[in-house]
């Protein structure tokens, strides 16, 4: 470790010609938004009176919250946008308090808003929700314009109506 001093220069960046504030040479330099075109925040919608239309095919996925989106079959439906027209992040709201947002800047699909719904549910068990099948999204404008409201059921299968006449045929008898 010994090492002359004439073998050593300070560096200065004053001496090196470099500006002291290097912040001032990046302030036109910031990336554009990544967003496609014709992808909206959805805070613009409202102040434009905007209305949303929800796609009508999450109603017959019947998928269960705590499963991977990636199990459904119907993999068009999962790369159609959620909304019409499209934006680039959705709140979703369960009936029961539980928020979770829904982000694209290419615009929302619905495999989108279900990833981000299993991302909450994938650790409970099916015993452990009481309605575990997504029925399918409301807007209400009246209440938030800027959240979608998350509709669950029982059972995926419309089976159910089935077994209860059943039960009071028996009871006829």
């Amino acid at each position: 470790m010994s090492a002359e001093p004439a073998d050593l220069t300070k560096v200065d960046s004053a001496i090196s010609g470099l500006s002291s504030s290097p912040t001032e040479e990046k302030k036109g330099h910031r990336r554009a938004s990544s967003s496609a075109a014709g992808v909206y925040n959805i805070n613009d919608l409202e102040k434009e009176g905007k209305e949303l239309q929800i796609a009508k095919e999450t109603q017959k996925l019947n998928w269960k919250l705590n499963t991977s989106p990636a199990t459904l079959d119907d993999k068009e439906t999962l790369k159609k946008f959620l909304t019409t027209p499209p934006v680039k992040k959705i709140d979703l709201h369960f009936p029961l308090g539980l928020e979770v947002t829904a982000r694209n800047l290419k615009g929302v699909t619905i495999k989108d808003a279900l990833d981000a719904i299993y991302k909450q549910f994938k650790k409970k068990a099916d015993d452990e929700l009481e309605l575990p099948v997504l029925a399918g999204f409301e807007w209400d404008k009246e209440e938030s314009w800027t959240r979608l409201i998350v509709h669950q059921k029982k059972e995926g299968a419309p089976s159910g109506g089935g077994k209860k006449k059943n039960k009071k045929e028996t009871y006829d008898e």
